[in-house]
């Protein structure tokens, strides 16, 4: 299929779709016209990236899980990959934390303030 099709089945932009092959994520073949020219199985690697990218995950991190991936989106063990998302897991757990402290700052100040006004 063409970049303009894949873009539309996965609602996402041609600009982004380019992106991610050069960034190692994706990968076409090229038509005789020079036109990118995606398999089937691109619609759901898209949907795996964006996925993943939502998770928090980097480009890089994504480039090492991506061949794990199963088609039901789920991911096999891989070597050295599930400790890297373990250790992604660990810093979104931080920074759930971290913000859930900053919201209990932010409810007392504003409490301090309606009871002093």
């Amino acid at each position: 299929m063409l970049i303009g099709q894949l873009a539309k089945r996965t609602g996402t932009s041609e600009r982004l779709l380019r992106y991610y092959e050069r960034v190692g994520l994706l990968a076409s073949t090229r038509r005789a016209n020079g036109y990118r020219d995606y398999d089937d199985a691109a619609e759901r690697t898209v949907g795996q990236i964006r996925a993943l990218l939502a998770a928090g995950l980097s480009t890089s991190l994504i480039r090492q899980v991506l061949p794990c991936a199963l088609a039901d989106g789920s991911l096999r063990p891989c070597p050295g990959v599930l400790d890297k998302l373990r250790t992604q897991l660990a810093h979104l757990d931080r920074r759930a934390e971290e913000l859930a402290q900053a919201r209990r700052t932010l409810r007392q100040a504003i409490a301090a303030a309606e009871h002093t006004g």
